[in-house]
């Protein structure tokens, strides 16, 4: 089956540290990824943050000339009597996925019912923020943003450097990034794939063909 084909791994970061209170210039880090086959079909990234004020983060990954916000400021909205401030819970544990089933967009969790740990965190899977806006955009811009996914990255050549983007956009509260990693299934190029599977039709072929040929071939008589 072609789903064989598909080389999937988890690259996990060890660089943590302290997000600044209240500092656009935020906290950064990398991974570089390598061996993978050459075109992504799928990501999600585990996040553990701890600590701080969850609607003060915002909080991307980009790859290849692409941004993905994975965290706008949770809970902000100008909607009825929704918070301009966003979510006050402190930090998250999560995985965020724009595949698994069941999984809502992590900008309004508290409406889906949540999942806390001990510490308080955030649980569970959800779907990336998404909203490719200015985080300090007025409150009511958060509710008509349009949406980004992982998707964005479908097709594009895994192999290189991945960069984590964190600020912390309004003081009080300090957040901790304990832990972070990203989890890439890629699969050959179309082509690739076209390609191997004529060879191995062409190879059955033709097995097929010299089996025949010796059925039916009969020694001359002498």
């Amino acid at each position: 089956m072609l789903a064989l084909c598909a080389h999937a791994g988890i690259m996990y970061s060890t660089t943590t540290g302290s997000v600044p209170d209240g500092s656009p210039v935020g906290w950064s880090a990398i991974a570089t990824a390598s061996g993978y086959l050459p075109s992504i079909s799928d990501v999600s990234v585990n996040l553990n943050i701890s600590g701080g004020y969850n609607g003060d983060l915002y909080a991307y990954l980009s790859y290849g000339g692409v941004l993905l916000p994975l965290l706008n400021r949770t809970g902000v909205t100008g909607t009825g009597s929704g918070d301009a401030f966003g979510y006050g819970n402190t930090g998250f544990n999560i995985t965020l996925s724009s595949t698994s089933s069941g999984a809502q967009d992590v900008h309004f969790y508290q409406n889906y019912g949540p999942s806390y740990n001990g510490s308080g965190q955030l649980t569970g899977t959800w779907q990336p923020d998404g909203r490719n806006i200015d985080p300090q955009s007025a409150p009511s811009a958060f509710d008509t943003a349009s949406r980004l996914n992982f998707g964005s990255f479908t097709g594009l050549n895994p192999n290189g450097t991945w960069t984590l983007f964190i600020a912390d956009l309004s003081a009080g509260g300090q957040s901790e990034v304990v832990s972070w990693s990203l989890d890439i299934t890629a699969v050959p190029e179309p082509a690739n794939v076209a390609l191997g599977v004529f060879a191995v039709i062409f190879a059955a072929a033709s097995l097929a063909r010299s089996k025949h040929l010796q059925r039916f071939s009969r020694p001359t008589p002498i």
